[in-house]
């Protein structure tokens, strides 16, 4: 970035080009080069011949120049420098996606703290004791100081019925013609203090009484459309009854929900079958059940074909779709999978594992407690013709647990083919890299809160977070922009686009190579 500044020498007033930058440091420093002076009489420029003929082959005539648009040594010293790039991406992204209409609507006295928190929460994944430093140095939204004590007043004032327009209105907004994929996750909190904070099954394996979060994200455009939390200690069954009811309220036409394992229960096929909004689904089913494993058996022989074959990614499978009559009343689509590389590579580490296990116990067959360790799949037997002991492998249970392995069995009530079912049921993986962002880049590990209302507002301004941080990773996906660099580092590199404010202008500074690219490839056009 380029200013012109002035500076006396000796009774005469000369004009220098000011270029900042910082060093290796990170400290502020400038280049100056003496560019003409101010001539005594008149108190106009005059600009040397290389500095005019310079700024002519770069297209700005000098004759534009004049002299507010030069500056003290001391008006620089006063001037503020500010991160601009990053919060310039987030802006755009939050005018695009039609985020911050929304926003502005529902909240039309708190949008901007909302807005800037959940930037810092996309730029930092920090604790929100922090975002006051964040804003300070960021030129974000002017809407006051965040400090934590300014952050959790606001958290209470954000109501539950504000929350729910603006669910009814960025669902209406994402109403496109996708599928929803649904998951619920568990979020672990130390307070006593919030009601929903209860002990149940935690999917984090953590021994704390929890929240449980349910999420439906946009298969097509990545992007999370709902979000609603229940008591830790209820069940998935009773969880997705109250999600189908709230998505109703929503209006979302046409859902088509894709559920994994975890819901594929009979509880929660015949809720869905019973639905009165005509819900279209895909979900997985366990093998505990008995049509599921019988299926596997029957397909077993007469699966691995080239005809079965279907080529998906990197992935060859086999798969085929059968018609399952459920409960004598329902016609369902049931699509049998069968990975073949999965299935050999699970065996083989099965079987290292297990031949590693009988080397260490043929050293010590007499050691109960090895013995004890490995009992699963091996036993120790009293040779009784030879004298000492055999150890022998319980292919019973080693085949047991490998029968299912490399299977997949998906029911739904629309009948795909069984490549378009497998392609909508992998893209579900969005909403488990939706909770993993939540939960591990946008300080949502752990609820630092203590009462319902920061509760609830806390997990709504993660999920604003969440928009804007699923939209720039699908764009890093699509454009190819991973092959580069992380998301941290396009966050890393728009920082460093800063804007100087002195004497009550704003001067940008270049961007550089990179940052124009980041731009193009979200197409946005580049700050000026």
């Amino acid at each position: 970035m380029a200013t012109i500044i002035r500076q006396q020498v000796k009774g005469h007033i000369y004009l220098y080009e000011s270029v900042s930058y910082r060093n290796e440091d990170g400290q502020p420093r400038s280049r100056k080069k003496i560019i003409g002076k101010i001539d005594p009489e008149t108190g106009n420029p005059i600009y040397n011949e290389e500095y005019i003929q310079r700024m002519q082959a770069n297209g700005t005539p000098v004759e534009q120049s004049n002299q507010e648009d030069m500056f003290t040594e001391d008006d620089i010293k006063r001037s503020t420098v500010k991160e601009f790039g990053a919060f310039y991406l987030y802006r755009k992204i939050g005018e695009g996606t039609g985020l911050l209409d929304i926003l502005k609507d529902v909240f039309p006295r708190r949008w901007e703290q909302i807005f800037n928190i959940a930037c810092y929460l996309v730029s930092s994944g920090d604790p929100i004791m922090y975002c006051v430093d964040w804003v300070e140095k960021t030129e974000a939204f002017q809407c006051g100081c965040l400090s934590p004590a300014a952050i959790t007043e606001m958290y209470k004032d954000i109501t539950f019925a504000e929350q729910s327009e603006f669910y009814e209105k960025w669902a209406a907004l994402r109403d496109e013609k996708e599928f929803l994929a649904l998951d619920i996750s568990s979020v672990s909190s130390y307070s006593e203090l919030i009601s929903d904070v209860e002990w149940g099954y935690n999917r984090d394996r953590e021994h704390l009484p929890q929240i449980n979060l349910c999420l439906l994200m946009g298969e097509e455009s990545g992007l999370p459309v709902f979000q609603t939390t229940y008591s830790g200690s209820l069940g998935d069954v009773s969880t997705l009854k109250t999600t189908l009811k709230m998505a109703a309220a929503l209006s979302l036409k046409n859902l088509l929900i894709v559920m994994d394992k975890a819901f594929g229960r009979i509880k929660n096929i015949n809720t869905m079958l019973a639905d009165k909004q005509n819900l279209r689904f895909i979900v997985a089913v366990p093998f505990n059940l008995k049509f599921s494993s019988e299926a596997v058996s029957k397909e077993r022989g007469t699966i691995d074909t080239i005809e079965n074959t279907i080529i998906i990614g990197n992935d060859s499978v086999r798969g085929v779709t059968r018609r399952l009559i459920w409960e004598d009343r329902h016609a369902l689509a049931m699509h049998v999978y069968y990975n073949a590389l999965d299935a050999a590579r699970i065996k083989e580490e099965l079987y290292g594992n297990v031949a590693s296990m009988m080397e260490i116990l043929k050293q010590d067959p007499t050691n109960k407690k090895t013995a004890e360790k490995y009992k699963k799949y091996l036993e120790v037997k009293a040779d009784a013709d030879h004298g000492g002991n055999n150890i022998v492998v319980r292919y019973n249970e080693v085949n047991k647990k490998l029968s299912h392995k490399g299977w997949l069995v998906l029911v739904g009530n629309q009948f795909f083919d069984a490549t378009r079912a497998l392609a909508i049921y992998r893209a579900k993986d969005v909403v488990e890299k939706g909770f993993y962002r939540m939960k591990n880049c946008l300080d949502l590990r752990r609820l630092r809160v203590h009462g319902d209302i920061t509760m609830q507002s806390k997990v709504f301004i993660s999920f604003i977070a969440l928009i804007l941080e699923c939209r720039i990773h699908r764009v890093m996906l699509m454009s190819g922009l991973y092959k580069t660099m992380t998301m941290k580092k396009l966050i890393l590199t728009l920082e460093k686009l800063r804007i100087q404010h002195i004497k009550g202008k704003d001067i940008l500074f270049p961007l550089t190579k990179v940052q124009k690219g980041i731009y193009k490839a979200f197409l946005i056009e580049e700050p000026k």
